[in-house]
């Protein structure tokens, strides 16, 4: 007959549990050997290819190109659309998508003592300060890693204007009907637009960023007048597009993003990136571990790729090759001490392009990107008119 006293169940019962948590441990790393499936854009790989991205971080990757509106990515990884079964770690705008995305399940909160590079972020995350609430829930917690960010602004052939442009009036000035260019989208467009109305008097707007039905009626009624009046070239609607439109010299000033103005410079055009009195749009793209790559044991990848996008290493090339705004401090000095990696013209590029980031930040006007303005169907409906006149 079996005896089970006191001593014999708890030392049956601790071997169980550690025969548990040993199992569980080798299940864990084995998944862990797994590659992490990463949904984002190219635009956060800053070398050759994704191989080489991955042997930098020392993290298998298998890399599958984000497609579809943020409304399409917010349907991909809501309860039934399956996305965090697909994939570990997702990118996209901070702000209120990872609001959402936790909202639903989606995402997981961070510990980010296990990212060793942290302490690299700059001050704009503290609590309290702009950019904090991009990447942290309603609770406060942490549900995001920022690797790139900008403050819009626009790009300018100086050599055909003759002189630096500092206001977005040149957009709708008449000297330059025919030669301007806005992006096709509402949301960029719009925030712009508003900026430029409100803070020279033009209209009374107290959100560019999330406007009322009437402030809305007014800032597209002042672009469709404009618009029926031939100001605009065109509304570029990609990046390649965006470029073009600038090296051709068809378009002479054009609200993009900073990488058009670098490449379409790159490509020989004289296009400057200005500081705008009035105010940018301000945004940031984030990093975030979905709850089924937590569930497969992805957690120790994800951290170390998280360490790979806030160190010096990434910050200086995604500056240096697409003018994106670096997350950590540090990388003035990193490119210093690695003239093999960057010679003294990139050197002075790079210090000249975070001077100019640093105003452009400084501005009082910027307002941050608002992918779900209150009024969202009411912009819908007023660019359909926009694009129709």
């Amino acid at each position: 007959m079996l005896r089970i006293n006191r001593r014999n169940f708890v030392k049956n019962t601790s071997l169980i549990t550690l025969s548990s948590l040993i199992s569980q441990t080798l299940i864990m790393k084995a998944l862990a050997n797994n590659s992490l499936r990463i949904y984002s854009v190219n635009v956060a790989k800053v070398t050759n290819n994704w191989n080489e991205m991955s042997e930098k971080a020392n993290v298998p990757i298998a890399f599958y190109p984000k497609k579809g509106s943020s409304k399409e990515f917010l349907q991909l990884f809501s309860k039934v659309g399956g996305g965090q079964k697909l994939y570990d770690a997702i990118s996209d705008n901070g702000g209120n998508q990872e609001d959402l995305l936790f909202e639903t399940e989606s995402i997981v909160t961070l510990d980010t003592s296990r990212i060793k590079n942290w302490k690299n972020l700059i001050p704009q995350y503290k609590e309290g300060n702009f950019a904090a609430d991009t990447i942290r829930n309603k609770n406060g917690e942490i549900v995001a890693v920022p690797y790139i960010s900008n403050a819009d602004s626009l790009a300018y052939n100086k050599e055909k204007v003759g002189a630096d442009i500092d206001s977005w009036d040149a957009l709708f000035d008449s000297q330059f009907k025919g030669y301007a260019s806005l992006q096709n989208e509402p949301g960029p467009t719009l925030s712009t637009t508003a900026l430029y109305l409100k803070e020279t008097g033009k209209q009374d707007i107290i959100d560019p960023s999330n406007l009322s039905k009437s402030e809305l009626k007014g800032v597209c009624e002042f672009l469709i007048d404009k618009k029926k009046k031939g100001q605009f070239k065109t509304f570029w609607n990609n990046f390649d597009n965006g470029v073009d439109l600038l090296v051709s010299e068809q378009v002479l000033v054009s609200s993009c993003w900073e990488p058009i103005a670098v490449i379409a410079t790159k490509k020989g055009a004289d296009i400057h990136y200005g500081t705008m009195k009035e105010g940018h749009q301000t945004w940031n793209n984030v990093w975030m571990l979905t709850k089924g790559g937590k569930d497969r044991g992805q957690e120790d990848n994800f951290y170390k790729l998280m360490d790979l996008y806030l160190s010096p290493w990434f910050g200086a090339r995604t500056l240096s090759m697409l003018g994106f705004t670096p997350q950590m401090i540090g990388v003035h000095d990193y490119v210093k001490t690695n003239p093999s990696e960057f010679d003294k013209n990139k050197e002075e590029i790079i210090a000249q392009r975070l001077k100019n980031k640093a105003k452009r930040f400084a501005v009082k006007g910027n307002s941050w990107q608002n992918l779900y303005p209150q009024e969202l169907v009411s912009y819908q409906n007023w660019w359909k008119k926009i694009q129709a006149a």
